[in-house]
């Protein structure tokens, strides 16, 4: 007797069809499974025969043999609990296989037959559907992640024996067993509960802000204690445009792989993240013996806040150094290489020397050497691909007294939105979605300088020996200024500010020297 019936697996970002088959023969009773199997799934006989006895079903003792096609993909996880016994099911005649040639099955089984759910069910969903499955099984814990994929038939399941009805009674059971829907449309933006009115002062580095957010560069905040860079960078978010259904359903997808899925990321909102300086290089990048995305890749589309950048070590900053150019991470294992995506917008702060006091001497008692070896924790490479420095000065009592006159989260949303729209019709018919993603071969062609404002980055060129990285990077800061302005032409004036961010980050260069 043989069946098979399909699942999903994950390699990775990676997600693929996998064909689940089942031979049950005449022979000495033995449960043998293939498939280059990872120790989870190795276990799964063990979980299925006893889920199925427990639910009044006793697997015929012969020789049974098990495959996991492809054979030369290593699969990992418990999601194969339930297309396993599917299987099996259809080697004992409970339902005809050529109902469910278009059906895939995805779950882990508890020993109760209690059916739970599993991590990167939505990526899995999402591969199947382009694979023609037109009605995948999963457990109910994965349901509405899985029910954002249009155009496929969502059936989802508590307890094995609701799965038994289903596959006696298909063309009944998908309207008795099918999840409420959840469409894209339905995700709302979270609330705004830190809003920028509430930052007095510091219009400069809200400025800042607003070109960093509307062309997704990369910036670094410094200045004393109490300046307010941590109050600024906590806001960020609210002011970035939301999440398109694309991008949504691939930061939800990172988050089911990483099972770090829960109700709170059910939103159009960016991803926000700040670990703690005692953050390990492989939490930070991920890893693991089976891989798992890091916060690099769970900071996909969204924003990464470094606070107090120099107390990071110095192995764990070096990690970002990759991913902040090529935007992805991958990381290496004798049975393959796992890719994840690491598109982040990185927001970083420091104070300018470990007091924070400098170069108010009545206040720090730092020594030069001091200063140095602080500030040395930071790299040229990793400061060089950072896009804006800025600094935060002291507050004045007057800024203090000054209402109704600060700009809104809302206000700044509006114009960082205005100047996403002009790149979205200037990268419609390229891969960029950002002014900060474009390749150093596509600047000339996206970001056209005339002769006065070539002569002028020229002069700035060889006066502040800019690397080309940095010569780049001061272009298309200046066109994303040019956006927010709503011009079409960049000015020397964008080029001008564009200048005075970079040179806000060359500061720490030449204090690290």
């Amino acid at each position: 007797m043989f069946s098979a019936v399909y699942s999903g697996g994950i390699f990775g970002m990676q997600a693929y069809k996998v064909r689940v088959e089942v031979d049950i023969s005449p022979g000495l009773p033995n449960f043998e499974m293939v498939g280059s199997l990872g120790s989870e799934v190795k276990e799964a006989k063990e979980r299925v025969v006893v889920a199925l006895r427990n639910a009044g079903i006793t697997i015929p003792v012969a020789k049974i043999t098990l495959n996991l096609s492809p054979a030369r993909i290593r699969k990992d996880g418990t999601g194969y609990d339930l297309p396993i016994a599917t299987a099996i099911l259809g080697c004992m005649h409970y339902f005809e296989p050529k109902d469910f040639e278009d059906t895939a099955f995805i779950g882990e089984l508890s020993l109760n037959g209690e059916i739970r759910g599993v991590n990167g069910c939505l990526p899995m969903v999402l591969a199947l559907k382009e694979e023609g499955i037109r009605t995948v099984c999963v457990p109910e814990d994965n349901a509405r992640e899985c029910l954002l994929v249009p155009d496929i038939k969502i059936v989802s399941f508590r307890y094995l024996q609701e799965f038994l009805n289903f596959l006696c009674d298909k063309a009944g059971g998908i309207q008795k067993y099918r999840s409420m829907g959840t469409d894209y449309h339905d995700l709302e933006p979270k609330s705004v509960t830190e809003d920028f009115s509430d930052v007095y002062g510091q219009e400069h580095m809200k400025r800042a802000v607003m070109v960093a957010a509307a062309g997704f560069h990369h910036i670094l905040f410094s200045g004393p204690p109490g300046a307010g860079k941590t109050m600024i960078a906590k806001r960020i978010p609210g002011i970035m445009p939301s999440l398109q259904k694309e991008e949504q359903l691939e930061v939800l997808s990172i988050y089911s792989i990483a099972g770090k899925l829960d109700q709170q990321m059910f939103s159009v909102n960016r991803p926000f993240l700040s670990p703690h300086h005692t953050i390990s290089p492989q939490a930070l990048a991920g890893g693991g013996r089976i891989p798992k995305p890091g916060l690099l890749s769970l900071a996909h589309k969204g924003v990464l806040y470094l606070d107090e950048m120099p107390e990071f070590a110095s192995n764990v900053l070096e990690v970002l150094r990759q991913p902040m150019e090529d935007k992805k991470v991958e990381i290496a294992r004798s049975y393959g290489i796992y890719k994840y995506p690491a598109d982040f917008m990185l927001v970083c702060s420091l104070n300018p020397c470990p007091c924070g006091y400098f170069p108010d001497r009545n206040r720090c008692r730092c020594t030069e050497s001091e200063i140095k070896r602080y500030i040395g924790k930071l790299s040229g490479p990793i400061l060089d691909r950072i896009d804006i420095g800025v600094e935060a000065s002291n507050i004045h009592i007057r800024d203090l007294a000054k209402e109704g006159v600060c700009l809104s989260t809302a206000e700044m949303k509006s114009r960082v939105e205005k100047a996403r729209k002009l790149q979205k019709m200037r990268y419609e018919k390229s891969h960029y979605s950002f002014n900060a993603g474009v390749h150093a071969r596509d600047v000339e062609k996206y970001c056209i300088l005339g002769k006065k404002e070539k002569d002028f980055l020229e002069k700035i060129y060889e006066k502040n020996k800019l690397s080309v990285r940095s010569y780049h990077k001061i272009i298309k800061l200046a066109r994303t200024i040019a956006d927010l302005e709503e011009e079409e032409e960049i000015r020397a004036v964008h080029l001008a500010e564009a200048v005075s961010y970079n040179n806000g980050k060359n500061y720490f260069l030449k204090e690290g020297q």
